[in-house]
């Protein structure tokens, strides 16, 4: 009997490439949904919602700009009863470690009657390499509100692997899988490994969040520099320092480390420029 297909809601992004080349690769029929697919999934345009949803089976959740943003629960509430509606059977919702909204998230998911699982991550490795901080890799300077506090951190492959398993395998129904990296480093720690990798020096500065805020608002814009500044806030208080085990709890395997990802990253040349 045919499946009906997996949809990916941010088939673009870090974690929904990487799910949509890994369900294709073991013979899943796959919809992409974003900007640029057909049609097009935007969140700010719930009314086209109910085509990209219609004939779906599970569908996994990548929330842009991110769960902790203000008005992300009102936006989820939205695309769970929509996903009802549509007789979508199962949601895969990526979230964010130890944000306040991004709970919220989940507990709209976990009270919509659907199927689920919640994928509860830390900071991505690929932060380094694949956004927002390449350019301070590049100058060799990575600036951030974060003190000294340790972060276990995630490699998104892992991330992907945990998604793919929870949208095509039923014993991860109703499950929270809190995904991070096998040990907690702080920026500087960070730093250190990627320079070791890469050959290249790069330190990490600790600036004040206020200082961190401005220099955003002049590269990204006021509104994203308000949602960076106050997740790092929010976040970089300690709360997600200790490691926890999510990835071995979903595959039965060990979760891979920073090292490994730099060494990785290193090899692709992405640090060369």
């Amino acid at each position: 009997m045919r499946q009906p297909p997996v949809l990916v809601i941010g088939s673009t992004g870090k974690t929904g490439r990487r799910i949509v080349r890994k369900l294709t690769e073991l013979g899943h029929e796959v919809r992409g949904a974003s900007r640029r697919s057909d049609p097009p999934f935007e969140w700010e345009n719930p009314s086209a919602w109910p085509d990209v949803l219609r004939g779906v089976g599970s569908a996994y959740v990548s929330f842009f700009p991110d769960l902790a943003a203000p008005g992300a629960p009102a936006v989820i509430e939205t695309l769970t009863s929509c996903a009802a509606e549509a007789g979508v059977r199962r949601l895969v919702l990526l979230s964010g470690r130890g944000e306040l909204n991004a709970q919220r998230c989940e507990r709209i998911v976990r009270e919509s009657g659907l199927d689920h699982t919640l994928v509860r991550a830390s900071w991505f490795a690929q932060n380094f390499d694949e956004g927002h901080l390449l350019e301070s890799v590049l100058d060799g300077v990575i600036a951030l509100p974060a003190g000294d506090v340790g972060e276990p951190f995630v490699d998104v492959d892992d991330i992907a692997d945990v998604a793919v398993a929870a949208l095509t395998d039923d014993r991860h129904s109703g499950r929270l899988y809190e995904l991070t990296g096998p040990r907690p480093l702080t920026f500087h720690e960070a730093a250190a490994e990627i320079s070791k990798a890469a050959g290249r020096k790069v330190e990490y500065v600790d600036i004040p969040p206020e200082r961190f805020h401005a220099a955003l608002t002049q590269s990204a814009g006021p509104d994203y520099a308000d949602l960076l500044t106050a997740l790092c806030v929010e976040v970089f208080d300690g709360r997600n320092a200790s490691p926890a085990y999510g990835v071995q709890e979903a595959l039965g395997r060990e979760a891979r480390d920073f090292a490994d990802y730099c060494r990785t990253a290193a090899a692709s040349g992405v640090w060369s420029r």
